[in-house]
């Protein structure tokens, strides 16, 4: 597999940056986990949003599928055209919050806007999702609102993403083994007082020990967040190899591996503040 970095930000996207959304490759498959403020025009930088085969939302939270907007407006008025419906696929309740958000500025009304060019779906959270050869497995997080973490089998490698959560067991059993774990970190170097519904980068390090993950890449940060201090913090609870994601960032995924025995980091990040 082969894990593209389309939107990496938290809510108020980093400087030149987008909001969440990752593009898993397979042999025979090309997903899309979220669609956040701005992802399109990166995701049209690596492929065309025609040749996606399914876009799948962890949660209805703006900056993860805000996105889903300008992609209706490509595939309806774009240069290329697909010759079926993309395949879309939210979380339980996903599609009434969507239908009731668009009806807001679409004339025609909500269910033409979407159905021209989406096949929506809400997926059950139960049961997996088989997309091409990949095999798509769902565990609800703990945030503020139903959430769900993503795990992706294809090619003998496991990619599993957070989508947003504080730390909890659901998280450690659902990426248990995972050949990466892409995990988010809003919090930084900081905490959260209760209710909870995010990460530290230190918590993140401690889930991918527990789970016994091959390899910990960190995500959904914001610009005042220093990567190179996030790798550290996540690297002394984790013990293994941590990334820190960016867009555009390109990683192939094979299968899982015993973890290293020394920690090894791996960050040639500067603050997004002081890139171009």
């Amino acid at each position: 597999m082969q894990l593209i970095a389309l939107g990496t930000s938290s809510s108020v996207p980093r400087p030149g940056r987008a909001c969440s959304c990752y593009a898993v490759r397979t042999p025979a498959a090309t997903l899309l986990l979220d669609l956040g403020t701005g992802a399109l025009g990166n995701l049209r930088r690596s492929r065309e949003y025609t040749t996606i085969d399914a876009v799948v939302i962890s949660h209805m939270h703006a900056d993860h599928f805000l996105d889903l907007i300008p992609l209706r407006y490509g595939l309806k008025y774009g240069p290329d055209v697909r010759e079926r419906r993309q395949p879309l696929y939210l979380p339980p309740g996903g599609e009434a919050v969507l239908r009731r958000l668009v009806s807001a500025f679409a004339p025609e009304g909500p269910a033409d806007f979407l159905d021209e060019v989406f096949e929506v779906c809400e997926y059950d959270p139960r049961a997996p999702l088989h997309v091409g050869d990949a095999v798509l497995r769902f565990r609800r997080a703990r945030h503020y609102i139903d959430t769900y973490a993503i795990r992706v089998e294809a090619a003998g490698a496991v990619v599993v993403y957070s989508g947003d959560t504080a730390p909890c067991d659901a998280m450690v059993e659902h990426a248990a083994g995972a050949s990466l774990f892409l995990c988010e970190a809003t919090l930084g170097v900081g905490s959260e007082t209760p209710p909870r519904g995010h990460c530290s980068a230190a918590e993140a390090g401690e889930m991918a020990r527990r789970a016994e993950v091959a390899r910990l890449m960190l995500t959904h940060y914001g610009s005042a967040q220093d990567p190179e201090l996030l790798c550290e913090a996540a690297a002394e609870a984790f013990g293994g190899v941590v990334t820190v994601a960016d867009d555009g960032d390109e990683l192939a995924i094979s299968s899982p591996a015993t973890r290293p025995a020394a920690a090894k980091t791996e960050s040639t990040r500067v603050p997004a503040q002081d890139r171009g």
